[in-house]
Order: structure tokens, then C-alpha cells, then sequence
């Protein structure tokens, strides 16, 4: 299970993202080297006001001489855009985990927690990252995971018929891989991806219908609705 070369290569050539075909279907496909590239999570502004889309995102951050190389949204949200579940941004969490029951995808247990440090990055479910504590610099929960371990979440049927634009993170190693379809797709179709094509044992939902991509070397920056937590890597502007 390998990594097109224009994916694993993207970064370094400073095109983080780029195009994949998969059994039939379309994504766009994201890479980011934790400990090297600068994965970040942003909910608010300086004043506290959500940043609701990538442009305010950009506008703060290049402030400081910085500009996104890609970004698209970590997780469910409520609808004054604060994070569904846990939430951690430069180490402090801003947001208690959520371990409650109740319907929707974020519900679909085992969900999960992608979280960032200073000794990589990972993906795990909710229960085992509550339990291992690792030291996250930036962490966010949604749900369900997609793998688990290798195998797809045991929920998540080859006969689902429901599909939808998702988006998702999965760890292989050093390398954070996110994924958006170009295409509505099934739970299953979309575990398969990183499961059997980016070598992901585990991987995580982080929304559909919505989902959105800042991907400035493809020429797309996305606008459906305001958007609650966003992931995104962090570059020096040139």
C-alpha cells in the first residue's frame, strides 16, 4: 500500500495537495509531515470571534508572515461554530471531551480524537486518547472513525448506501494525511480509501456535505457556510 509519488512528494515540492483517483473515484488527497510542517487547529480570532473561514484565517496569520498551504475543517460543530467535542488549540483545551450518546455521525461510536504534538501525531479513538493522555499541542474530536487498528469501523457497511462529500485525517508514521471527495461517496468507499490506498490503520471522519478545502497550489479556496474548527499547515509567506 503506497502513496502516489505527486502525494508523498507534494510538500516538499511545496504543492501540499493534489488530485487521486480511487476505485472509481475522485479526491483531492493533502499531506503534511508531523514535526516538520506546522499542523495547526484555529477556532478563534485574537478579539474571540470565530474565524467561520479560511480568508480570516489567512488575514491573521499573515500578520505574522505566514499563509496557509492548505486547510479544510476538523470536525463537527455547533451552530455558534464551538467544537461538537474536544478541542485543543496550543495546548490548552479549550473544549472538554464528549463521550455522551446520541444520534448522528459524531455519535457513531467508536469516534476518535486526531491529535498533533511534540512527538508526532496520531489518531485514536475517544476512549484510548482519554486514557493514553498523549502530549497534544492540538487535538480535535469528531466521529466516527473510519479505521481502526487496520479495520474499518464495524459499523460502517460495504452496503452503506448514503453518499455524501466527506473529508478526514489518517496517521501512517510521520505522515498526516488528509482527504476530501470530489464526489459524493459512501462511509465505506471513503474507510477504503485510507485504509487500502493511503496505508492509514487509522483514520477519522471529520464531516461531510459541508466539507471545504483551501488548497491555494490548486487554485481552490471553498465557501459553503461558516465553519467551526479548521485544520490546516501553516507555512512562512513567501
Amino acid at each position: 500500500m503506497l502513496f502516489p509519488a505527486s502525494v508523498t512528494t507534494a510538500v516538499a515540492e511545496n504543492a501540499p495537495c493534489a488530485p487521486l483517483r480511487y476505485e472509481g473515484r475522485a479526491y483531492i488527497v493533502c499531506t503534511a509531515e508531523a514535526g516538520r510542517d506546522g499542523v495547526r487547529l484555529f477556532w478563534k480570532d485574537a478579539t474571540g470571534k470565530p474565524f467561520g473561514g479560511f480568508g480570516p484565517i489567512n488575514t491573521e496569520i499573515g500578520r505574522r508572515g505566514e499563509t496557509l498551504a492548505f486547510a479544510m475543517n476538523a470536525g463537527m460543530y455547533r451552530t455558534d461554530l464551538s467544537p461538537l467535542g474536544l478541542y485543543v488549540e496550543a495546548g490548552r483545551e479549550l473544549q472538554k471531551a464528549n463521550t455522551r450518546s446520541g444520534p448522528g455521525n459524531f455519535h457513531m461510536k467508536p469516534n476518535g480524537v486526531f491529535y498533533v504534538g511534540a512527538k508526532g501525531a496520531g489518531v485514536m479513538e475517544t476512549g484510548r486518547y482519554l486514557a493514553a493522555k498523549p502530549a497534544a499541542d492540538y487535538a480535535t474530536q469528531s466521529g466516527p472513525m473510519l479505521v481502526i487498528d487496520g479495520k474499518i469501523h464495524p459499523k460502517i457497511r460495504a452496503t452503506g448506501e448514503s453518499e455524501k462529500i466527506r473529508n478526514g485525517v489518517g496517521v501512517a508514521g510521520s505522515t498526516v494525511t488528509f482527504a476530501i471527495s470530489e464526489e459524493a461517496v459512501t462511509f465505506h468507499e471513503f474507510a477504503s480509501l485510507f485504509r487500502d490506498r493511503l496505508g492509514c490503520r487509522n483514520a477519522l471522519f471529520l464531516d461531510g456535505s459541508i466539507s471545504s478545502l483551501h488548497a491555494p497550489a490548486l487554485g481552490r479556496s471553498d465557501w459553503l457556510m461558516p465553519m467551526g474548527p479548521i485544520v490546516g499547515v501553516v507555512r512562512k509567506a513567501k
